[in-house]
């Protein structure tokens, strides 16, 4: 991260924790309620392309990680420079129960499918968001499949118990 960048943030928000990780990766941890104001800050900083957003959860912590990945876009007539490929991690902590955290898609339209993932697999439920609806399941579960206490041997015993087996009769046929 370019220092002026680093100067701009530390002045404008209270609490921010920057990290450099490598040459080009920065991770910005930030309070939930400070996210919004962040990514509109980094996106008006030229960091406007949302690769993806991530969740992890640290059931030892009670709480659930979401990182936002951005980077920024060459600009016409800027000659290449390695710190363009830059990637900003923007990560806050939330509560495993409730998982709730503000959508960011009225500030990243393509952020709608991400959140959605998130739902799903994790619970979490992205207030403002126009249709948490399933991504990629078929069914719903008491525990999201993707958090650290979804006992996937009970859901197995429990899904394949209920599938009837198929008994031959081991003859000729009639």
């Amino acid at each position: 991260m370019d220092d002026t960048l680093r100067q701009r943030l530390d002045s404008t928000f209270d609490s921010l924790r920057i990290v450099e990780k490598g040459t080009n990766n920065t991770s910005i941890a930030v309070g939930r309620n400070a996210v919004m104001s962040v990514l509109s800050f980094l996106k008006q900083s030229g960091y406007d392309h949302l690769h993806a957003i991530s969740c992890v959860d640290w059931i030892d912590k009670g709480a659930l990680e979401l990182v936002w990945v951005l980077s920024r876009y060459m600009r016409p007539g800027e000659q290449y420079d390695p710190k363009h490929a830059e990637n900003l991690l923007l990560r806050t902590m939330i509560p495993r129960d409730p998982a709730r955290m503000v959508s960011s898609i009225p500030l990243f339209e393509v952020a709608e499918p991400y959140e959605r993932e998130i739902h799903e697999l994790f619970g979490v439920d992205f207030e403002g968001h126009p249709r948490l609806i399933p991504l990629f399941l078929e069914r719903s579960y008491d525990t999201p499949p993707f958090r650290k206490d979804f006992d996937t041997r009970q859901y197995v015993e429990d899904f394949f118990e209920s599938i009837p087996s198929i008994v031959e009769d081991g003859g000729e046929g009639e």
